[in-house]
């Protein structure tokens, strides 16, 4: 399926201009070609792609398909209910977006203006970000699930001048509060003249005249047409807010040329899509994979999208896998951490779908652990599905890893080979580079389209955080080994690697060795201070809802761990939970637990992200590790 992968990879490094200025080409259609396909470099961090070039993101994912595609459909949507559906064709949501971008010009929103999205997974949601796009106006959506204090905060910092929203909406049986929420977040900011409100219900909601624009009525007033505007390739397209061990959110930028590009061709080659493929992905908007693989990736290819507004258990454990035998899906992309909810439900769930019409299984957000990806290959795919278990972050716009290889080649939680134009590094603790099979800090050496290229109003921040730790490289800030067939397995982030005795085991090993006992449904291992071995293993566990936990179970984990990694591996404690710390994207905000077993009981850095900060108290009291 992938053969000439290791032919194109030398092309791209070898040269990486010709390579680039031939994707461009390919996926992308440009109002004027570059005088320069880059400049720039890992150093001072000004990085250019596409120089002296202009397009526009939206008109790439719209009109350059209508002559083609104008009745295929676009958007396939499911409801939180199961008889809530919508199909948008590719001139539907031209009009819609058309529409939209006439809206915001309406009141005043032009070129250059940030503009908040902050809404429920529906139709006009995709469209907002597009509108946004087609006027040059700067998108900046935040999570729907966000507190109105991390609204704010974010609001501010990127000095929105509009709020796109909706009264509010059901995420499973939770009534999410979206404009009362935006109201609590305005209170004492000036900066915002207009808030848009789309009416997903009949729900009344509190009304400013002169600021708030019922937007479903004001869209049908529109004309069903808006010039494109012609944004240079370096101009910011969005701003999306990721968050740091301490300090304020970032705001990380990505631009127009290169972003879009590289997530046009990412989403093509590592999903091998075809033109008749339904995708499913079931990340939110509010997140980096929700942008580059639910809205620019997908649509600047033609391809139709199918996005959900509900939650995967909603209102069964078995709705994700109904889902895909209803809309007939063939790529579905997901994180380990919804495997391991669903998992925990027993397979009876899967037996009211066949999920026969599957090709290609994703999977992002984390390494996924043995035990998922077994599950996910035999259970979900039928032992049918390659998995690409994709690595990248929200600051290289688009996947950087993923195993582009055939399905009997894959190894189960290796992200394997590395995309196009990508040139990863080990770097040892003296910042050299290890040669052949080794474990280090993973860097990359090279810019590439798609990476981020500033810090919203703070460039300093950007080099300090990402190039000036290993000089010349971008630090992504995870550890990584390679094996002896240069396959790469991600052991989580840098600060989640124990030095044990003198030898690195990363965390990830450790949760994975636990996970290989079926009662365990979810694990977080962190290290802390031990006074003999420099790290000590720290192990927070969920068990599957008919487990039991008890001290021959704990004995039975460690064990397991000990014959899995070695005797350095041994879990000194092993705490029972009921619930972990995660983002309101699913990630285990191991930081949290690793303060915890410091000592720390406040003081936990950034926690705008947290899904739900009453957890923490309940984990504090229950642990074993007792400070003074």
């Amino acid at each position: 399926m992938f053969i000439d992968y290791q032919k194109r990879y030398q092309e791209s490094l070898q040269n990486p201009e010709a390579f680039w200025d031939k994707a461009a080409k390919e996926l992308i259609t440009w109002h004027r070609p570059w005088d320069k396909v880059s400049e720039g470099n890992l150093t001072s961090g000004d990085i250019k792609w596409f120089l002296g070039a202009n397009l526009n993101a939206s008109s790439n994912c719209l009109d350059r398909h209508l002559a083609l595609h104008a009745k295929k459909t676009a958007i396939l949507w499911q409801g939180n209910e199961p008889n809530e559906t919508r199909a948008l064709s590719y001139q539907d949501l031209y009009d819609l977006v058309n529409r939209f971008a006439n809206l915001l010009k309406s009141r005043e929103i032009n070129k250059g203006d940030r503009v908040c999205l902050y809404m429920p997974m529906i139709p006009e949601a995709i469209a907002a970000m597009l509108a946004c796009a087609r006027i040059g106006a700067i998108h900046s959506v935040v999570f729907g699930g966000f507190s109105p204090e991390s609204l704010k905060n974010r609001i501010i910092d990127a000095e929105c001048k509009a709020v796109i929203t909706a009264n509010d909406a059901y995420r499973g049986q939770t009534l999410l509060p979206y404009k009362a929420n935006v109201d609590e977040a305005l209170k004492d900011i000036s900066c915002v003249s207009t808030v848009f409100v789309i009416k997903r219900n009949e729900h009344t909601c509190q009304w400013i005249e002169g600021r708030d624009i019922d937007a479903l009525k004001a869209l049908a007033e529109q004309e069903p047409y808006c010039e494109p505007e012609p944004m240079d390739a370096d101009a910011p397209l969005f701003i999306l807010y990721t968050s740091g061990s301490t300090g304020q959110p970032k705001g990380i930028v990505h631009t127009t040329g290169g972003y879009l590009t590289y997530a046009a061709y990412t989403f093509k080659y590592v999903f091998d899509i075809k033109p008749n493929d339904i995708y499913f992905c079931t990340a939110d908007i509010g997140w980096i994979t929700g942008h580059s693989y639910v809205v620019y990736g997908p649509l600047a290819n033609a391809s139709t999208v199918m996005i959900y507004e509900g939650t995967p258990i909603y209102p069964t454990p078995a709705r994700i896998w109904e889902i895909i035998d209803q809309y007939q899906v063939n790529v579905f992309y997901t994180a380990p951490t919804l495997l391991r909810m669903l998992m925990q439900h027993g397979d009876s769930e899967l037996t009211t779908s066949s999920r026969t019409s599957l090709r290609i299984l994703g999977s992002v957000g984390e390494p996924i652990n043995f035990e998922a990806w077994e599950w996910y290959f035999e259970k979900v795919g039928n032992k049918h599905c390659p998995i690409m278990d994709t690595w990248w972050q929200t600051e290289t716009g688009g996947i950087t890893m993923a195993p582009m290889v055939a399905m009997d080649q894959q190894k189960p939680g290796a992200a394997m080979r590395p995309f196009f134009g990508i040139k990863p590094a080990l770097l040892d603790p003296e910042l050299n580079i290890i040669e052949g099979p080794g474990e280090g800090a993973l860097v990359i050496e090279k810019p590439w389209p798609g990476i981020m290229r500033t810090i919203y109003g703070n460039h300093q921040r950007f080099v300090d955080t990402y190039l000036k730790i290993y000089p010349g490289y971008y630090a992504t800030g995870d550890a990584a080994k390679r094996d002896a067939e240069g396959d790469y397995w991600l052991l989580g982030r840098m600060d989640d690697v124990l030095k044990i005795s003198g030898h690195r085991i990363g965390t990830a090993e450790v949760e994975s060795a636990l996970t290989l006992d079926n009662r365990v449904a979810e694990a977080a291992v962190v290290g802390y201070p031990h006074p003999i071995k420099g790290d000590g293993i720290y192990a927070f566990i969920i068990l599957k809802l008919e487990a039991h936990a008890d001290y021959n179970l704990e004995e039975t984990l460690r064990k397991l761990v000990r014959k899995e990694i070695g005797p350095v591996a041994t879990v000194d404690y092993i705490q029972f939970v009921n619930e972990l710390p995660k983002t309101r994207s699913g990630k285990i905000m191991r930081r949290i637990l690793r303060k915890m077993v410091e000592g720390e009981r406040s003081h936990f850095g950034d926690l705008s992200t947290l899904a739900d900060p009453s957890c923490i108290n309940k984990l504090i009291s229950d642990l074993k590790l007792q400070f003074s």
